[in-house]
């Protein structure tokens, strides 16, 4: 009997460590790297701007009394963990109307999107006061909510202003601790180094401007671009929240924001100013800035190279023979690969910029 109720012990004891492996393994199901993986079963997206990141506030300035938003909703969004829906129906919800018109119809795990409506949010205190309406959806474990703020026209939604570069705007290219090249580069505009002094590739590389190795010049230049690196990286008044890959999207004029890296990869990004030349685009980022070769920022509707700034928190590395547009202003390092082309300014403060073959031309105002 002894043998026989040791024995169901152990029985016992595997079947609790079964248990324990079960429950261990459905905790790893459910840990934070696998739950974030399912923050693109649904998302938000507007007409104009794109991708409207959860958590974001839309403004518009009313006409007349009212803004129209023009929404639609997304479920498992392209390169997300993509799940069959429990409930097909996504609808947005919210007190401002007609959000309902918000929907999609989810079909298996294929990316779906609804079509874009109109949501319309109407200002307070016959159109002295700025309306709100916050609006969600969810689908399965992903719920999205987002703000809408319409401001009377007496109150405008707040515009990005530009970054003044002081003396760096005299600079194509301007890095702190060196500059190299390799090939046929071609920079319109002045080219510098400081604190450091090394500039190697120049010739077979050429440069349509003045050369400024440690000079006075380029001592200026840094300081001047540590005050815009610091303004554009301290800017906040309606900024977007975006995240990862930028490819394939259209961007209005403002402020995004990026708490890590972004990148354009999976298509081209469109910069539309909407017939305004003076428009400014900021992005800001944590970390790094990387372009997939063949990549295009292409500016549209009157957009300026002159007029977006890309602050970028460590390094940005162009893709070989990607074309970007925008002034570059990074803490650590900037390379561009073999064949690349920058209408706009190639800044870093601390390293070094690395060139192969490159056209850089500084922007006209």
């Amino acid at each position: 009997m002894r043998k026989s109720r040791s024995g169901k012990g152990v029985r016992g004891s595997a079947g609790a460590l079964v248990v324990a492996l079960v429950s261990a393994v459905a905790l790893v199901a459910l840990s934070p790297q696998a739950s974030r993986a399912q923050e693109c079963l649904l998302e938000f997206r507007q007409q104009t701007g794109g991708l409207v990141t959860d958590g974001s506030t839309l403004c518009q300035t009313a006409t007349g009394n009212t803004c129209t938003f023009e929404l639609q909703v997304c479920v498992n969004a392209l390169g997300c963990t993509a799940v069959d829906l429990k409930h097909k129906n996504i609808r947005a919800s919210g007190h401002c109307g007609p959000v309902g018109k918000v929907h999609v119809i989810g079909s298996g795990t294929s990316s779906m999107c609804g079509a874009f409506a109109g949501v319309n949010v109407r200002t307070k205190s016959h159109g002295k006061k700025a309306g709100k309406c916050k609006i969600h959806a969810k689908a399965e474990t992903d719920r999205d909510t987002i703000t809408l703020t319409c401001q009377p026209s007496s109150s405008p939604c707040a515009t990005t202003g530009s970054v003044a570069l002081g003396s760096a705007a005299n600079f194509a290219v301007l890095a702190g601790s060196t500059v190299t090249n390799t090939g046929a580069t071609a920079v319109a505009g002045d080219l510098g180094v400081s604190p450091g002094t090394a500039v190697t590739g120049f010739p077979p590389g050429t440069v349509n401007g003045t050369i400024h190795a440690g000079d006075p010049a380029a001592a200026q230049a840094q300081i001047d671009l540590t005050t815009a690196f610091n303004d554009a990286a301290g800017r906040s008044v309606g900024a977007v929240t975006v995240a990862g890959n930028l490819g394939g999207q259209t961007l209005t004029p403002g402020l995004y924001k990026s708490t890590s890296s972004l990148e354009i990869s999976s298509g081209d990004l469109t910069l539309d100013a909407q017939g305004d030349a003076n428009a400014v685009f900021i992005f800001q980022m944590a970390s790094t800035l990387t372009t997939t070769a063949g990549r295009q920022v292409i500016l549209s509707g009157g957009a300026k190279a002159a007029n977006v700034f890309w602050q970028v928190g460590s390094s940005a590395t162009l893709g070989t023979t990607s074309v970007f547009k925008g002034n570059i202003l990074a803490a650590q390092s900037i390379t561009l690969s073999t064949g690349g082309t920058l209408d706009g300014r190639a800044l870093t403060r601390v390293a070094m910029v690395a060139l192969d073959t490159n056209t850089i031309t500084k922007p006209a105002p």
